[in-house]
């Protein structure tokens, strides 16, 4: 699952031919900036540079050129100055900027607890997008420069919250209309991770799948990078917009994959106020004064015409705190006050081994995600990563706890070396689709629930892609490439699954005597529960019980699985004139003047979430930046493709480039070798000179 696209975060509401490659050279950039640009002929930009900092500053050029808009937009929100741009739709998220501390929280801690290279990293990259934002001042929003390191470090600290549904504790507490399914269209609901060892693999080789399922486009969505400095930096994979580093992928010795956990990891506190002065409250049994402040949120409302409102911002020992007619209600978090996640990130981007990576996840500034890893000496792990607070028992923490007192007031964490893990089990594989940690292999290794309380919230749902995932590694010990491959993209739901159970609902339901509806029955009772472009069942099979599925793994209101079932038979049979439509007639990806039919559906390892549209479903999220990689004695070779291709601008060749690949599931190959770039080279950029 992924945060709202939409700003604010919910509170309130064919291989291109081409000539010889050209040369361009860039702006005068600082003479210390060393930078190439190397676009293959999918648009991806291999950054090479002298250091790490000259490798930074060339992707925020290189990322600017194919997505400025998103990116600007996404500092603009981390500033907390969003609504001054868009209007009143960023009034919200301005207000949690303020709410959260974010901007204070970086200004205290920028300097303390940052390393002077990741200082380095993060502000080469703000004048990479200052440098491109002032060549192209007509695409900039007024007063949006300079870029500096902290808005950078901004980004992370706003962005990551809302992962781990912030937002949504929020809504709760200020008694906001539950979350509906139109409330999370553009959200994902979930990502895959795998990773082989050679004890498994039938040619010796070591495999890692990195497989996130991000909406397609936005401030989370997946933009594929190659970085290479003389530093030794070498690293290929996804970033977001706005972010300095790969955030998964793989480097020449190893690779990780993440996926979003769903720990506990928000604990919201009744406080109890003094009966003569609503600004203290009771704790430990003394009164003490709320902090309290005004920000001002300024919002765009027409042309040059722009309204300043007030609002209070309080907060208590516990953490920001909110007023409402149920009571006054303080809110904490885990990670609150830490800036170190970039920090962290760019640590694991420069491992050589398994010992550095988990050296540099000991740093535990990521307060959640699960990792799958695997390298070339062949070792496979997972870790249910997260920064669990160690609460006190006796307490009911699934809801409102007291705020009277210290006993309450968690103040640090499980150490992650005791969090719940699978190192080279015996079975050769790992695999992790937001699912239950304790069941992250078969056999021997998987960590024991009993030795984790119930206060850490781990969950333990098990969703179809997991369930899939050990029926179809499980049962085979002998693993080729492209057995591999096609487990990545099954497209079937288990028999044990949620989708399954329904169907069998469904069939033994009473439902109207009308010919749509008893047709709609026979084509149901048929479905092999596979979501195949030329599959004749899903159809009506995703079709009714799709946002069912999306909704019950975001633990929303499940719609009335018969209503959607007769409204779905209905729609087809208006729409087709049958039920048993093809389903990439109906699965669709559109971009531009593409449109193209899918496979794969909600919850498959295919996974594709759709939205009603002109009575066919219009892919938003799911399958998007895929990587797949493996290790043998000539080193690691890796293929990929992105659901749309590099660019976001229309114009630009790379709009829409790699979707019939996309819909083919055929996977393009990685380049990192410079003489192998070139070979594919479509242009170069050079930024700066090459003085040393």
């Amino acid at each position: 699952m992924a945060p709202d696209t939409r700003f604010p975060a919910c509170l309130l509401l064919a291989l291109l031919a081409c000539a010889a490659p050209a040369v361009e050279e860039g702006p005068a950039a600082p003479v210390q900036r060393d930078v190439r640009i190397l676009r293959d002929v999918w648009g991806v930009p291999h950054v090479f540079g002298r250091t790490d900092a000259d490798v930074a500053f060339g992707l925020a050029w290189a990322h600017a050129e194919d997505d400025f808009e998103t990116i600007q937009l996404s500092l603009l929100a981390a500033r907390g100055q969003l609504a001054r741009h868009v209007g009143r739709r960023g009034a919200a998220n301005d207000y949690l900027v303020a709410l959260l501390r974010v901007q204070e929280t970086v200004q205290e801690r920028y300097q303390r607890d940052l390393s002077p290279e990741t200082r380095a990293l993060v502000e080469a990259y703000a004048d990479g997008l200052d440098a491109w934002a002032r060549r192209h001042p007509e695409r900039v929003a007024p007063d949006l420069l300079p870029f500096t390191g902290q808005d950078v470090v901004a980004g992370f600290v706003h962005k990551l919250p809302l992962f781990f549904r912030l937002d949504r504790v929020l809504r709760e507490i200020l008694g906001a209309p539950e979350e509906t399914l139109e409330d999370v269209m553009g959200r994902a609901s979930g990502s895959n991770a795998f990773a082989l060892s050679p004890r498994r693999s039938a040619d010796g080789r070591t495999r890692l799948a990195v497989n996130s399922h991000q909406p397609w486009q936005g401030p989370v969505a997946w933009y594929e990078v190659h970085l290479r400095s003389e530093q030794g930096w070498d690293m290929v994979g996804g970033t977001f917009p706005g972010a300095p580093v790969v955030l998964h992928g793989h480097n020449r010795r190893l690779g990780w994959a993440s996926t979003v956990n769903r720990p506990d990891l928000v604990d919201v506190y009744r406080l109890e106020i003094h009966p003569k002065d609503p600004n203290r409250y009771r704790f430990d049994g003394a009164w003490r004064e709320l902090e309290r402040r005004r920000v001002g949120i300024r919002v765009k409302l027409l042309g040059p015409l722009h309204w300043t409102f007030q609002r209070e911002v309080l907060r208590s020992v516990h953490g920001p705190v909110l007023r409402t007619e149920r009571g006054t209600f303080a809110i904490r978090w885990a990670g609150m006050g830490d800036v170190r996640t970039i920090e962290q990130w760019y640590r694991l981007n420069r491992a050589h081994d398994f010992e550095a990576w988990r050296a540099a996840m000991r740093l535990a500034a990521m307060p959640m995600f699960n990792f799958v890893y695997a390298d070339e000496k062949g070792h496979v792990a997972y870790v249910y990563n997260g920064l669990l607070p160690r609460r006190a028992p006796g307490h009911d923490w699934s809801g409102v706890v007291r705020g009277d007192t210290s006993e309450t007031l968690w103040t640090d964490y499980l150490p992650w070396d005791e969090l719940p893990r699978v190192e080279n089990p015996a079975s050769g594989f790992v695999q992790n689709c937001n699912s239950d940690p304790f069941r992250t292999t078969l056999g021997p290794g998987n960590p024991s629930p009993e030795a984790y309380p119930a206060s850490l919230g781990i969950e333990r749902r098990m969703t179809n892609r997991a369930l899939r995932a050990l029926e179809l590694f499980g049962a085979d010990d002998s693993i080729t490439r492209e057995e591999f491959l096609a487990y990545k993209y099954d497209m079937t739901y288990s028999k044990r699954s949620q989708m399954a159970r329904w169907v069998e609902e469904l069939l033994a339901a009473e439902l109207p005597d009308e010919p749509a509806v008893r047709e709609a029955r026979e084509v149901l009772r048929a479905w092999d529960l596979g979501t195949e472009p030329g599959n004749r069942g899903a159809a009506i099979g995703v079709g009714s019980l799709g946002l069912g599925v999306l909704a019950w793994n975001l633990e929303l209101p499940v719609p009335d699985p018969r209503a959607r079932f007769l409204a779905e038979a209905r729609r087809l049979y208006r729409r087709f004139g049958r039920i048993d439509v093809p389903w990439a007639h109906v699965n669709r990806l559109v971009r531009g003047r593409m449109d193209v039919g899918l496979g794969g559906g909600p919850d498959v390892l295919h996974a594709v979430y759709g939205r009603p549209e002109d009575g066919r479903w219009i892919g938003w999220a799911g399958d998007s930046y895929v990587l797949v990689a493996e290790w043998g004695e000539e080193g690691v070779r890796s293929w990929s493709v992105h659901n749309y291709g590099s660019s976001n601008d229309p114009a630009s060749p790379h709009y829409a480039d790699q979707a019939p690949l996309f819909a083919a599931r055929q996977l393009k190959p990685v380049w990192m070798d410079e003489a192998e770039i070139r070979r594919h080279l479509e242009r170069e950029v050079r930024l700066g000179g090459p003085a040393r």
